[in-house]
């Protein structure tokens, strides 16, 4: 690997596009090779990790799970499911008892099928959802399979109809979609007011850096730190030779098929990465400094 290999974890601001935090690492940064690791809208802010080199080859491998705290206007429908967007609908919220809300919310805990916002980033025919709404198309969009693993009620406001939420959930996951649902589960509409990604890819916070301290030269997060969730095999260097060739090596302990390995060099440090195969073998998929 190059020396510029790693991660940048972002506290992006309201406003800008992910793209946009990506176009201005580059610029600050003097370097072309850098992805982001999950869209965040432009009014959300937080937890943005940015790849760098090499490192862009890995976001694949990480933990797509995620963690927001965010908050509700019940009451409202609109277009886009947050404020942001033209209101379809005002109506008056229930009187309700936090605990009641927190029944409500149990409801959505687990394995859900979710139909994605309308203005959104899921393609339709090849094209983005939201630039076919926003030429007038009424879009149906199917629903998908998400996962909520944690919802919690953080806030309640009868007065004003806001609902406070932490949650933690699967990629893919779109937090408007919940407030939407909500709304209709309590009869009144929803709309997400504001939301704060607080961990993403194994990043969190505590990590994150401002879009105006970033630097030619800044320090780099390991690439190990965002692959700890998956078990390791460090190599010796009879077997580090193989690697460099792409052979196939012996698993080890023993796994599920298809499980992704991160293959360590001798000194402990990235070597790449490996899926187990059927016969019980080490198949590299993701090979640094290969030597052909």
């Amino acid at each position: 690997m190059t020396s510029a290999c790693g991660f940048l974890v972002l506290d992006k601001p309201a406003g800008p596009t992910s793209h946009d935090c990506v176009a201005l690492a580059r610029r600050r940064l003097g370097l072309r090779r850098i992805g982001h690791g999950g869209t965040l809208d432009p009014a959300v802010t937080g937890v943005l990790p940015l790849a760098v080199g090499p490192a862009t080859r890995l976001l694949p491998y990480l933990d797509g799970r995620k963690e927001y705290a965010g908050t509700i206007q019940l009451g409202l429908r609109t277009i886009t499911d947050d404020l942001q967007g033209e209101v379809l609908e005002r109506q008056p919220w229930p009187a309700l008892e936090a605990a009641a809300l927190e029944t409500e919310l149990l409801g959505f805990l687990g394995s859900l099928h979710q139909r994605p916002p309308q203005v959104s980033a899921v393609h339709v025919d090849g094209e983005r959802a939201h630039a076919r709404v926003r030429r007038g198309e009424a879009l149906d969009l199917p629903e998908r399979l998400v996962t909520i693993d944690d919802l919690r009620l953080t806030h309640w406001d009868p007065q004003t109809g806001v609902v406070g939420l932490w949650l933690r959930c699967s990629a893919g996951t779109y937090v408007r979609a919940l407030a939407r649902d909500l709304g209709q589960r309590l009869g009144c509409g929803g709309a997400l007011a504001s939301l704060r990604r607080t961990h993403a890819l194994g990043f969190g916070l505590d990590q994150a850096l401002a879009p105006e301290q970033l630097q030619p030269g800044i320090p780099l997060q390991d690439p190990l730190i965002a692959l700890g969730h998956l078990p390791r095999r460090r190599l010796d260097s009879h077997e580090w030779l193989a690697w460099t060739r792409g052979q196939r090596l012996p698993a080890g302990e023993e796994g599920p098929e298809e499980e992704a390995v991160v293959m360590l060099r001798p000194d402990g440090s990235l070597a790449g990465m490996a899926r187990r195969s059927d016969d019980g073998r080490l198949q590299p998929r993701l090979v640094f400094d290969a030597s052909g």
